[in-house]
C-alpha cells in the first residue's frame, strides 16, 4: 500500500503507477507488471471524502466557535481548502487501494498462472 500511495508500482516500487493524474498505467514501465486489470472504482473517492471530512469538520467547528466569521468568510476559506485537500489526497488514496489490491492478489495481480486469463475469457 505504501508503494501505491507514493504513486509507484506495487510490484517493484520504482515505476510510475499513474500515466496521468489518476489513470493507472497499463504496465509498469520499470518491471513490466500488468496493471491494466486494476479497478479501484468508488473506493478512493469514498475514503478521500471520509478523510477530508474528518479533517475539515473539526477545523470549521473550531473556527466558528472561536471567531464566528460570516458565511462569506467561511465559504472563501473552506471551499478552496476542501477542494485542494481532496485533489491532493485522491491520487494517494487511489494508489494505496491499488497497492492493497495487488498485495491481496485481487483483479489478476501477479498470482495467476500464464494462460489462466485466456481460459476465463473463453468460459465467459
Amino acid at each position: 500500500m505504501w508503494r501505491g500511495a507514493r504513486g509507484k508500482c506495487p510490484a517493484c516500487g520504482s515505476g510510475a503507477l499513474f500515466d496521468k493524474f489518476m489513470k493507472v498505467t497499463s504496465t509498469c514501465p520499470h518491471c513490466g507488471e500488468a496493471l491494466h486489470h486494476q479497478r479501484a472504482d468508488d473506493a478512493p473517492p469514498y475514503f478521500t471524502i471520509f478523510i477530508v471530512g474528518h479533517i475539515m469538520i473539526p477545523l470549521v467547528l473550531v473556527v466558528e466557535r472561536v471567531w464566528q466569521p460570516s458565511y462569506l468568510v467561511h465559504a472563501i476559506m473552506w471551499l478552496p481548502l476542501t477542494l485542494g485537500l481532496t485533489l491532493a489526497l485522491m491520487p494517494i488514496v487511489k494508489g494505496a487501494v491499488v497497492g492493497l489490491q495487488w498485495a491481496l492478489g485481487m483483479h489478476g495481480f501477479g498470482f495467476e498462472t500464464p494462460g489462466e486469463e485466456e481460459s476465463h475469457d473463453q468460459t465467459a
